[in-house]
């Protein structure tokens, strides 16, 4: 069971350079362990419920939303050129640029699907800056995760895959359909973007059987920015080299790691999170039986307050 609501004691909008400003907040108790919450997509921006993940008495709990969604500036939503000067590693230089002037040392880091993805290349590239990981809905950096979800998982979802597929010019539907809904999702005009913006949203949820669909799906400006960044990392490769999370992740001896996984979790398809709790070497990864992709299962709540919790007074 989450922790109660809580607010935010703090919060502003970081210039981290290049047009664009990053919104932050931090609740809980200001001399508390400090952790970094990041959120999936890429796009979703942070929610009020993932600061109930922890402690508010035990962790400095620090949200962002990451660069075009969210609160951050320029949205995706309201203009291309917050694709501009976007990129993992231009996150990866906001999170070090908001730990800094945040005045924190070392920090755990928490995320979910592609926060994972990013909380995991980050704590690569600054291992010395990572006193923990705490990751859920496992993934990684490789291709064959972005050729699942825009394709592989056609056959198990036929009638959606087929509304899907047929959403871009017949030409390109048997190509990188994440790269030519891009294309749709930058047209100038609104009828083509906002047709793909619902598109690519309906096969979102046509991922998550037994998921309630997303009531911000229905809002055409959280479609439009969510669809817009998740194509443009999944048609970039994440921006990262193919595999190079696994490959690198023994950098990150030395640190411990908790990977929650729902057994139901489509992304076990491609083995996922048994490469990565193999690759990490201070891993161990908890299974949970009857969820997917979601915290929305009180087993997936427990097991990941469970891990918080356990971090929480670690020097």
């Amino acid at each position: 069971m989450r922790y109660p609501e809580i607010e935010p004691y703090d919060s502003g909008l970081l210039d981290v350079g290049d047009g664009h400003r990053v919104y932050w907040e931090t609740c809980g108790n200001p001399d508390g362990k400090p952790v970094a919450v990041l959120h999936g997509g890429p796009g979703t921006g942070c929610s009020a419920g993932l600061r109930r993940f922890f402690d508010p008495q035990r962790y400095r709990i620090v949200l962002l939303d990451q660069r075009g969604c969210g609160r951050s500036r320029p949205h995706a939503a309201e203009t291309v050129d917050a694709l501009a000067a976007n990129t993992t590693e231009h996150l990866i230089g906001d999170l070090e640029l908001l730990r800094e002037t945040l005045g924190i040392e070392r920090w755990q880091l928490f995320g979910g699907s592609w926060g994972c993805v990013l909380g995991l290349a980050y704590a690569e590239r600054c291992p010395e800056r990572v006193a923990e990981i705490v990751m859920m809905g496992l993934a990684t950096d490789r291709q064959v995760e972005i050729d699942q979800l825009t394709g592989g998982l056609g056959g198990m979802f036929p009638e959606a895959f087929a509304r899907f597929r047929d959403g871009v010019p017949e030409a390109e539907r048997d190509g990188d359909l994440a790269a030519a809904y891009y294309r749709l999702l930058t047209d100038p005009d609104p009828a083509v973007h906002e047709a793909a913006a619902r598109g690519w949203c309906d096969w979102e949820t046509a991922m998550l059987p037994g998921v309630p669909p997303s009531p911000r799906f229905e809002d055409p400006a959280f479609r439009l920015g969510f669809a817009r960044l998740v194509t443009h990392y999944f048609s970039h490769g994440c921006f990262l080299e193919d595999g190079s999370i696994l490959r690198d992740a023994g950098r990150l001896a030395g640190i411990p790691a908790v990977l929650v996984q729902g057994v139901l979790d489509l992304s076990s398809l491609v083995g996922t999170p048994w490469l990565l709790e193999r690759a990490l070497p201070d891993a161990e990864l908890v299974l949970v039986g009857g969820a997917g992709h979601t915290t929305a299962v009180a087993a997936m709540e427990d097991a990941l307050i469970a891990a918080t919790d356990r971090f929480a007074d670690r020097p």
